[in-house]
Parts: structure tokens; sequence; C-alpha cells
């Protein structure tokens, strides 16, 4: 009885200062919606993390795709298939397609559609798949740069990089200048998307810096792959508020904790969640910056199946309140 009674003058106390409505109130209010559905934008997937399986049954590919939750998506090549069946394949699936890469240069790189291409066929073709964004996934190669015997891809370019100097740099963004101020007029934007090598020294300077200066902000905008800012040793989210205003995309991508920073196209990935970017902090901050893309894009080597791979990645991103 005497608890009874002591119980309901709690009870009366905290109703008269407030207390237990302000209480009720925070238990009964709902929970922080995620990031995704607070601000009512699609979770993207660049194709370029399902390598070979993508061309082998464009269908299927999308069809697993937009199974897992994806809807935006973004093209690494056209995979030997005109813009139009892309089209058709993923309008059958529920996706958009919203960006496609477009390398610099063929020479020494890729073949078929390409930023030195005609540009009224690359307005054409990314008319064709409901495209506007054309992105140089990156930077122009060094002319005649070849590997010496023994040595790996990222080693040779890496090496052919520094001996150019700051003037691979300025001729990368001229030439971005250049592409972008003749397809803005039809309706086409153009991109640039980092690895790690911008961030090298070169001298006081580096190939990141000078892409800044010299490219015109009204033309290029960046698509920032967060991961290679981060296997180049710098914080992310510093990296974003210091761009703000001219990232249009972001490459959601994670890698392991341990491997030392370095500037020589190498990380560990991971699946995004499963690694070591705080991505609570990381997506906010791209928003703020411009980001209105945000594509799972993850690095080979793969330690699980690639379709299980993104599928960890996008429950990971669904769920995430920030």
């Amino acid at each position: 009885m005497i608890q009874s009674v002591c119980r309901r003058s709690l009870l009366t106390g905290l109703a008269a200062t407030g207390v237990f409505a302000m209480l009720e109130g925070t238990a009964m209010a709902a929970p922080k919606k995620s990031f995704f559905s607070r601000v009512g934008l699609p979770i993207g997937l660049q194709l370029y993390t399902l390598g070979d399986e993508v061309a082998r049954d464009l269908d299927a590919t999308f069809a697993k795709v937009a199974a897992l939750g994806y809807r935006d998506i973004e093209l690494p090549q056209l995979y030997g298939r005109t813009p139009a069946d892309i089209r058709a394949a993923a309008d059958r699936a529920g996706l958009a397609i919203t960006s496609l890469h477009l390398a610099l240069s063929t020479k020494g790189f890729t073949s078929g559609l390409s930023l030195a291409s005609d540009s009224a066929q690359i307005a054409d073709s990314l008319g064709a798949l409901g495209a506007t964004w054309g992105v140089a996934p990156i930077m122009l190669f060094p002319d005649n740069w070849k590997a010496a015997p023994g040595e790996t891809f990222q080693a040779a370019i890496g090496r052919a990089m520094v001996a150019s100097g700051p003037d691979i740099w300025k001729r990368t963004a001229a030439l971005l200048n250049e592409k972008a101020a003749v397809l803005k007029p039809l309706g086409i934007r153009t991109g640039y998307h980092n690895h790690n090598l911008e961030f090298a020294p070169l001298g006081k300077t580096t190939g990141w810096e000078i892409l800044l200066a010299e490219t015109d902000p009204a033309l290029i905008s960046l698509e920032v792959d967060i991961g290679w800012v981060a296997a180049a040793g710098l914080d992310p989210v510093a990296f974003l508020e210091r761009h703000r205003g001219r990232v249009s995309h972001l490459h959601v991508k994670d890698l392991k904790p341990g491997k030392p920073a370095n500037f020589a196209l190498s990380m560990d990935p991971s699946e995004v969640g499963a690694g070591k970017q705080d991505w609570a902090r990381i997506l906010p901050a791209a928003l703020k910056a411009g980001a209105r893309h945000f594509y799972v894009e993850q690095e080979p080597p793969f330690a699980i199946p690639r379709m299980e791979a993104i599928k960890r990645s996008h429950d990971f991103l669904a769920g995430l309140k920030a």
C-alpha cells in the first residue's frame, strides 16, 4: 500500500513537471530514418563491380541487381551492345542508367566509345541510354608508356605518371574542358573520377591540385571515389567538405584497415560496411558537397561471390541511419 502511494506521488510529480510527457514522447517517437530514405535518393551501383558477369547475360544481371534493391546504375562500358539494347534491358529490370564512364583516350586503355569520340555520337549514345553524365574514369595516360618486363600495370602507370610530371595533368584538364564545353550544349554533363595517383606529390603540388586549378568548375564536376581518397591516406569527410559545390557523384567504396597509405593503385577492398570507412559521417558530407548519385563499387579481389558482395553492401546502406 505504501509502495503504491509512493508510486502515485512520483508519477503525479513527474506529470506536473512535464518530465513524464517528455519521456513518453521520447519513447513514442518514430525511429530515425535511414540515410537514403531520409534524402529520397536511390542506392546505385557501378557495374564494374560485377566484372565479366554483366557481358555474359545482361538481362539476368540487371534482374538480379534490381532484386537486391539497386535502382541507379553507372556503366563502365557498353559491353559490345548498342545503347538502345542496354536501355531496353535496364527498363525491363526497372533500373535507371544515369552515367557512363568514357575514357579520355582509346590509346592503350579501351576501345569503342570514349571522350575522344565524335561529340554528337557521345550525346546520341547517352541519350539512348537515358543518361546525362559522361565521366572520365582515369586521367590521360602518358604517350608511349608501357610496362617493363615483370612490372605490374599499377607500378608501370605510376612510374609513367611521375616521369611525366605536371604536364600530363595539365593535358588532362585541358582535354576535359575542351570536351565538356562541346557536350554541355548537347545536354551532356562531364565528370572526372579519381584514383589515388592524383594525390602523389609532384614537387610542391599534386596532380589533383593541378586538375582542380585548371578545370572549369562550370564544366567539370567531381565523381569522388572515396575509397581511393582513403587509400591515399586522406580524411574522407574533410576531403568532401573541402570540395563542397563541385561534387556530383560518390563512389561508395570501403576498404579494410591496416594497409599503409599509398599512391600506387593499391587497396585492400571490402564490402561496404565491413571496412574502416565511417559512412554515417561520409554520406551526409557527400550530400552537402553536392553528390546526388551514390554508386556502390568494390575493387577485386573478392572474398565472396560478387553478387553476394553487392547484396551485403546494399543491405548495409539501406539500414544506415545518418
